[in-house]
């Protein structure tokens, strides 16, 4: 049977005392530090005789849940599934763990997973986990809880009608269009609610030794690369005799720029195409002799890196695991419940303009024996990618208005 740690004893037996007065309770705790563990050691606890826990599906795949559940060796049931399968789930259940809780975050409006929870499992008490609840704003918080029938926000039924009290709405344009925004909520409000639900642990609590050192390195682009930038910034448009690239929409042109930088791009037919592979080359020589694992934003990307790296590169965790084959996986899929603890280094082809994902995805590699993570950020000097990094490092949202701003000097 595995034996918890003296913090993870105390944070399991003033989480039981929370859920049975409040019926949620919010694990903040830091990555690496064991939020699963315990996680499963509340729910035995509490008395739960069969959980509901959710989660991403490459923790689903990995096994790393139901491992941790063998270990502990509680006395009652668990079925884990991955929120995009929630609909399957069938069986009564009498408690719902949510794993990276942030997940159901978005605001205005919920997504499609969060009305699902709260259609079929409002009634159940919940323990939500996240070691980032809620990094770009605190109006990320009300849909957390909006998912239970207990949340103390529950009088507000919409997130708008919450605004009202706990943000200070403000107006924007976006290139000549007035719209709201919602993400200046009153923090201090909003807190004094929800601060007797939360139990916050850091990995600097827990013993953990082990920084972060993010690197900056940069690449020379090649200049057909920079002149298509010109252009598309220029004209909206780029023509060829069989396909054209067209951006003629804030959104569209600055995703084209971010996808061409890094060599690849989709055109008007919807077709993908490697256009460059400059910067995956510079990548593959500069750590040659080393395991990675390397984050990729878009998928036509994994080809050009499949390509360039041929077998010292896996998609297989296991592989990697057991290898001394490099790695490779989306950010934003490997942002979340996945360690790749066993990497040498951790490289950025590519990243997304989400500050909370950038964050959470480079502490992968965290460990409370490892001394040191190195990051590398692979970038061109004056490139779309550097302003956009110095933005999500800032645990910032890179959007059209600063896009704009960065680009053409104004926000409309």
């Amino acid at each position: 049977m595995l034996k918890l740690r003296p913090y993870q004893e105390e944070i399991s037996a003033k989480a039981v005392d929370i859920l049975k007065s409040k019926k949620i309770v919010y694990l903040a705790m830091e990555v690496r530090t064991g939020k699963t563990i315990t996680a499963l050691s509340i729910a035995e606890r509490y008395g739960a005789k069969n959980v509901l826990f959710l989660t991403k599906k490459k923790a689903v795949e990995s096994g790393t849940i139901l491992n941790d559940y063998n270990l502990l060796a509680p006395s009652y049931a668990i079925t884990v599934i991955n929120n995009e399968s929630l609909r399957k789930v069938t069986g009564v259940f009498d408690l719902l763990i949510s794993d990276e809780n942030h997940r159901n975050g978005s605001y205005p409006k919920p997504n499609l997973t969060t009305k699902e929870i709260k259609k079929r499992y409002a009634h159940l008490p919940m323990i939500f986990l996240s070691g980032t609840p809620c990094i770009e704003s605190t109006s990320q918080l009300y849909h957390q809880f909006f998912i239970s029938n207990y949340s103390p926000f529950s009088e507000y039924k919409t997130f708008y009608k919450w605004a009202v009290r706990y943000v200070k709405e403000k107006y924007k344009y976006l290139y000549g269009k007035q719209i709201r925004d919602y993400s200046d909520a009153k923090t201090e409000d909003i807190m004094q609610v929800l601060n007797k639900y939360f139990i916050y642990y850091t990995q600097e609590q827990a013993g953990f030794e082990s920084k972060v050192k993010e690197n900056v390195v940069y690449y020379q682009e090649q200049k057909r690369i920079t002149k298509l930038k010109e252009q598309l910034l220029a004209d909206g448009i780029i023509k060829s005799k069989t396909d054209n690239i067209i951006a003629d929409t804030p959104a569209g042109l600055m995703t084209k720029i971010h996808q061409i930088e890094s060599g690849t791009v989709i055109t008007e037919s919807g077709a993908g195409y490697v256009i460059d592979k400059n910067k995956a080359t510079f990548v593959r020589d500069y750590f040659k002799g080393k395991k990675i694992a390397i984050f990729y934003y878009y998928q036509k990307e994994l080809e050009l890196l499949k390509e360039v790296f041929g077998e010292r590169l896996t998609t297989n965790l296991l592989e990697f695991e057991t290898t001394e084959k490099s790695f490779c996986i989306q950010q934003k899929t490997g942002s979340e419940a996945i360690s790749l603890k066993q990497a040498d280094a951790l490289v950025y082809y590519n990243f997304g303009f989400s500050g909370k994902d950038f964050v959470q995805s480079r502490d992968r590699m965290t460990t409370k024996e490892r001394a040191e993570n190195n990051v590398y950020i692979i970038l061109c000097k004056g490139g779309f990618n550097e302003k956009l990094y110095k933005v999500v490092s800032q645990k910032k949202r890179y959007n059209e208005a600063i896009f704009s701003r960065d680009y053409f000097g104004n926000s409309k």
